[in-house]
C-alpha cells in the first residue's frame, strides 16, 4: 500500500482540486470502496480510495476514484494516467476511464452499492432518474473543487459531480436543489440522484460518519452562465437592467421557496455578534495585507456599526456562494441557479446553517461590480463613467426584481445589506492581493464607494 500512496501523492499536486498548493501531500489511507465492473469492462478494477492529507490542519479527506488495468491494455492519454504503483499495473484517474464512468452512472440512476473496510457507498436514484444504459461521459473542464462528468443521454443529459473533498453530512448541493425541484421550482435543474457514503470518522478515530460522495442532475447544454451574458452586454454597452431584474426575481423566488421548505428562525443576539466578529476579523486581516484599506478603517467600521444597530431579517437556508457564475440563462425557462454547495472549503455544518438571504443578494451585487471592473481592466481607454453606469443600472434592476418577488423591504434592511456587501469587498481585496494583484483595484474602488454611499442601490 505504500507504493499506492506514493503514486497518489506524486499525482495529486498537479490536480486543480488539490487544495494545498505548493507542498506535497502527506497521505494516510483511511479506506476504500469498490464498484463491480460491467461485462464490457472485465479486467478493470474500480476502486475509490479515501485518503487523508495530514499536512493540512485539520486533515483533509480526499476521494480518489481509480481504475486499475494491466499496463499492456491501457489506452489512455498521458495526463489521465496516475502512475504504476506495481510493475505491470497502471492507475488511471477514474473520471477519465469508461469503466468508472459507466459504473457511477448506474449507481446514481439505478442504485446499488460499493463496499470496502468500514466503508459503504449507496446509490440514491431520484424519481426522475433516467433508466437508459450509461452513455459516453466527458469531464467538464475548468472546475477547481470537484470533478464533473457530462453524460449526453437521449431524453435528459446528466451532469454528475464527484466531490473530491469529503465532509460528514448531506451536501447542500444535493439537499437544496432536490427539495426545490421536487417542489416544482423552474429555477433549478431536475434532480437525478446521488451517492451517499459511510466511512471511518477522522475526528475521533472511532466509528463512522455519513456524507455525500457524488450528485447528479439534469444537464442543460448550449447555455451561457450569467457572468458571460453580463460581460458581453457590458462590453457592448447594452443596458442590463431588464435581465438583472428578472435575475433578482428568480433569486427571490428561490429564497421564498427555501424559507417554505426548510426551517427559519429569528436572528438572535449571538447571530449578530458572530457576524460582526467575522467582519472585524476579516477587516484586520485585510489591513495587514492590503495597507491601502487602513485609511478607510474608521469609515468601514461606521458601516458595520450602523448595521449592528439596525433590524435584521430572519435566518434561513440560502445558496451560500452566490454570484453570476452560479447562474445560467435557459431559453424559454429563464434564469436557473446552480452549485448550492456553498463555499467548498468550509465545514459542512457551517454550509448547512441558516443564514441571511441578504448574503446572497450582496454576493450578486458584488458580481455586477466585478463585470464593470473587469471591463475597465481589459480596456483602460473605456470610460469609467460608462462602466459605472452599467453596473449601477444592473444593481438597481436586480434589487427591484428581488424586492418585487420577495416582498422584502430593502430600505429597512439596507444597513445590513450594505455591511454584507462591504464585508464581501474586503474579502475580495484579500483574495486579489494574494492571487491576482492587478485586480485588487476592483474591490478597493468598491470599498471607497460603499463607505461614501453605503445605501444598497448605487
Amino acid at each position: 500500500m505504500d507504493s499506492t500512496l506514493a503514486c497518489l501523492a506524486a499525482w495529486m499536486p498537479r490536480q486543480r482540486w488539490y487544495a494545498a498548493k505548493g507542498r506535497p501531500p502527506s497521505l494516510r489511507l483511511v479506506s476504500w470502496w469498490d464498484l463491480p465492473a460491467t461485462e464490457e469492462d472485465r479486467g478493470a478494477r474500480i476502486r475509490t480510495f479515501l485518503v487523508a492529507d495530514e499536512g493540512s490542519l485539520p486533515a483533509v479527506l480526499y476521494q480518489l476514484p481509480v481504475v486499475s488495468r494491466a499496463t499492456e491494455t491501457v489506452d489512455a492519454a498521458p495526463d489521465d494516467i496516475i502512475g504504476s504503483p506495481e510493475p505491470g499495473t497502471t492507475f488511471i484517474d477514474g473520471p477519465r476511464d469508461p469503466a468508472y464512468t459507466r459504473a457511477l452512472y448506474e449507481l446514481v440512476t439505478v442504485g446499488g452499492r460499493g463496499e470496502g473496510p468500514q466503508t459503504i457507498a449507496r446509490g440514491r436514484p431520484g424519481r426522475r432518474a433516467p433508466r437508459s444504459a450509461a452513455p459516453r461521459a466527458t469531464v467538464m473542464s475548468g472546475e477547481q473543487s470537484n470533478t464533473s462528468l457530462i453524460y449526453r443521454a437521449e431524453g435528459m443529459p446528466v451532469i454528475c459531480k464527484v466531490y473530491r473533498q469529503l465532509h460528514a453530512g448531506l451536501n447542500p448541493d444535493i439537499e437544496l436543489p432536490t427539495a426545490l425541484a421536487e417542489a416544482g421550482s423552474v429555477h433549478v435543474p431536475r434532480a437525478v440522484g446521488w451517492v451517499e457514503g459511510t466511512w471511518p470518522d477522522l475526528a475521533t478515530a472511532q466509528g463512522t460518519v455519513t456524507g455525500s460522495l457524488a450528485s447528479a442532475q439534469e444537464f442543460l447544454p448550449g447555455v451561457e452562465d450569467a457572468w458571460r451574458v453580463a460581460l458581453h452586454a457590458a462590453a457592448r454597452g447594452e443596458d442590463f437592467r431588464g435581465p438583472a431584474r428578472a435575475l433578482g426575481a428568480a433569486t427571490a423566488e428561490v429564497h421564498v421557496s427555501l424559507a417554505e421548505l426548510f426551517p427559519t428562525r429569528q436572528t438572535a443576539a449571538e447571530d449578530r455578534e458572530a457576524t460582526a466578529s467575522s467582519w472585524r476579523r476579516r477587516l484586520t486581516i485585510a489591513i495587514a495585507e492590503v495597507p491601502e484599506i487602513a485609511e478607510r478603517r474608521e469609515a468601514i467600521e461606521s458601516v458595520y456599526a450602523r448595521a449592528a444597530d439596525a433590524p435584521w431579517p430572519d435566518q434561513q437556508r440560502i445558496h451560500g456562494d452566490y454570484h453570476l457564475g452560479q447562474v445560467i440563462h435557459v431559453p424559454g425557462r429563464g434564469w436557473v441557479l446552480l452549485d448550492f454547495e456553498g463555499e467548498p472549503l468550509r465545514p459542512m455544518n457551517e454550509r448547512t446553517r441558516a443564514d441571511l438571504a441578504l448574503r446572497d443578494v450582496a454576493g450578486m451585487l458584488r458580481s455586477f461590480d466585478y463585470v464593470a471592473g473587469s471591463i475597465r481592466l481589459d480596456d483602460p481607454e473605456r470610460s469609467p463613467q460608462a462602466a459605472g453606469d452599467w453596473a449601477r443600472a444592473a444593481r438597481e434592476g436586480f434589487l427591484e426584481g428581488y424586492a418585487m418577488a420577495s416582498g422584502a423591504d430593502l430600505d429597512a434592511e439596507g444597513a445590513v445589506l450594505a455591511a454584507l456587501e462591504l464585508d464581501k469587498a474586503v474579502y475580495e481585496a484579500i483574495y486579489e492581493a494574494r492571487n491576482r494583484p492587478t485586480w485588487v483595484t476592483i474591490p478597493l474602488r468598491a470599498i471607497t464607494r460603499l463607505v461614501e454611499r453605503p445605501a444598497p442601490v448605487a
